[in-house]
């Protein structure tokens, strides 16, 4: 990750670089791109009632509308990434901006739950096309000395732009209606096809070998699989067949994907081979696991801040918003830290102080203290994950060579998939399996269909109290403590996935700089990473 080679003569300057302002077209007009799709995974989850209300459908029904599109997006990351290297980046993002805006305002007039789910597959595909190639044209633009900081802005955005569209979206919702959430997607799709139009310079990957067809059709069998049984597990359980089916046929994909990406070698869609390279494996399992974290706090911080406090999910969004900052602006200043002490060290204090930030959550958290006992355990988290993630993409997009960067930065978006839905999914069930634990001895004399609801959750508790009569206080309060007990538990077995995660890295040592194989005689982006 960090650079730690013999010093080079300096490169002669390229009349053809593009110049600063050049450069900084380029940086907002793929941020700008970047933030509408990212907002687009949350934004939606802030209208669910609303939703089941104005289209007469169940809440497994909504949960599709919302999560088709992230799993169609994780599907078509690695072909599109690929497509976008050998037609051309500049066109595939034009294209891929078209169809997520037509498709983001079909969905906000959609009259069905059916046309809204198929705008969400349009839109995913949209966006599959977008997310890439906006890393790629960062790759493949920016001089070497200065694209460490153009990737920590794209990290800061990645990162925290999901947060800051919820809060948007929650706030749409809140004075104007569900439908307006697409407007805030859409809008940004024009700005950033404008500016794209304008400044985003093409290039493109010189290849005489076939598209590996199989090989994108396999990894996209193997993405819908994995993401699937751990969207569904939760839901419908990890026995359940279409979970047990979906695990086995992604875990399966997967290996036939590995083998026939070995066989194609140089020809691949992925070389599996470059993950013996440290700095792309390294990367690849921050990201996956810091995502995940992320996601995980996610889904503990909301019922809290709702159902325990009592807030509007505007305002809780919002209070989500200092930590989002804090990623965002360390996402920023990584390069210039790395610079210093070397991108290692750098990922290794972020990994250290996301595990504190949820060490302190689980020291401190109170139903009774509220959110200040949550805060400083979030504003470590949102530093510690700006830290580590900026340091960890550059590593994942500098192991590949430089006509493969669609493919690189759809590996890394990929890994952030798999990294939510795993968070989301096992954070959760450690969530709901300790207040389920905790709130059984707490029902004591509690009616029988009031201590019912109140085990299916904290927001069952919260509806059922006015039929408890009497025992209402007991309720509420049994939810809420055992809510905490599930925090606790959930929030120490994240501090455990850090723990690990910092061993990993440090105990992965020195590497030596060494290059790789580029293909089709494209030389690799040289790699010396501090480990």
């Amino acid at each position: 990750m960090s650079t730690n080679e013999p010093a080079r003569p300096a490169p002669a300057p390229d009349r053809d670089a593009p110049d600063a302002r050049t450069l900084r077209a380029v940086l907002v007009a793929v941020s700008v791109a970047l933030m509408a799709v990212v907002a687009s995974v949350s934004g939606l989850n802030v209208a669910q009632t609303h939703l089941a209300v104005e289209f007469g459908v169940s809440h497994g029904t909504v949960l599709w509308i919302i999560n088709v599109y992230t799993l169609t997006l994780a599907a078509l990351l690695l072909p599109l990434g690929a497509i976008g290297d050998r037609l051309g980046r500049k066109p595939v993002l034009v294209a891929g901006l078209v169809v997520f805006g037509v498709a983001g305002a079909a969905a906000g007039l959609a009259p069905t739950a059916e046309v809204m789910l198929a705008a969400r597959v349009v839109g995913g595909i949209g966006a599959a096309m977008i997310m890439p190639i906006t890393l790629a044209v960062i790759t493949s633009t920016f001089p070497e000395e200065q694209r460490g900081r153009a990737i920590g802005v794209w990290t800061g955005v990645a990162g925290g732009g999901g947060i800051l569209g919820m809060f948007l979206s929650a706030l749409l919702v809140d004075v104007a209606d569900w439908r307006w959430l697409f407007l805030l997607p859409v809008v940004l799709v024009v700005v950033a096809l404008g500016m794209t139009l304008k400044s985003v310079p093409d290039s493109r990957e010189s290849s005489a070998r076939p598209f590996d067809t199989v090989g994108a059709l396999v990894s996209a069998v193997a993405v819908v699989g994995l993401i699937f049984a751990l969207q569904e597990g939760p839901e419908k359980g990890w026995t359940a067949p279409a979970t047990l089916v979906a695990l086995a046929g992604g875990l399966a994909a997967t290996a036939g994907f590995v083998a026939w990406e070995r066989h194609r070698r140089d020809a691949s869609l992925l070389d599996v081979r470059l993950f013996r390279e440290r700095g792309l494996a390294d990367g690849s399992v921050t990201l996956l696991v810091v995502f995940g974290v992320q996601a995980g706090i996610a889904v503990v911080l909301f019922p809290f801040l709702q159902a325990v406090l009592g807030w509007s999910g505007l305002l809780a969004t919002l209070a989500l918003m200092p930590m989002a900052v804090m990623m965002m602006l360390m996402s920023g200043l990584a390069p210039r830290i790395a610079a210093g002490i070397g991108a290692r060290r750098t990922t290794m204090t972020g990994v250290a102080l996301g595990g504190t930030g949820l060490a302190l959550m689980a020291l401190f958290v109170s139903a009774d203290g509220g959110y200040v006992t949550v805060l400083p355990g979030m504003l470590a988290m949102g530093i510690g994950m700006g830290l580590s993630m900026t340091p960890s993409t550059e590593a994942i997009t500098a192991s590949l060579p430089s006509g493969k960067q669609g493919v690189a930065s759809a590996l890394n978006d990929v890994t952030r998939e798999f990294g939510t839905a795993l968070g989301v999914a096992l954070l959760g069930a450690l969530l709901s399996a300790g207040y389920r634990e905790s709130v059984e001895g707490r029902l004591d004399g509690v009616p029988a269909d009031a201590a019912d609801a109140a085990r299916g959750g904290i927001a069952g508790a919260v509806e059922a109290a006015p039929a408890g009569g009497s025992h209402a206080g007991q309720l509420i309060r049994a939810a809420e403590q055992s809510f905490v007990d599930g925090w606790q538990q959930a929030m120490w077995a994240g501090v455990a996935v850090m723990a690990a995660l910092f061993g990993f890295l440090a105990l992965r040592g020195r590497k030596d700089s060494a290059p790789l194989p580029g293909g089709d005689g494209d030389p690799a982006v040289g790699v010396s990473a501090e480990r």
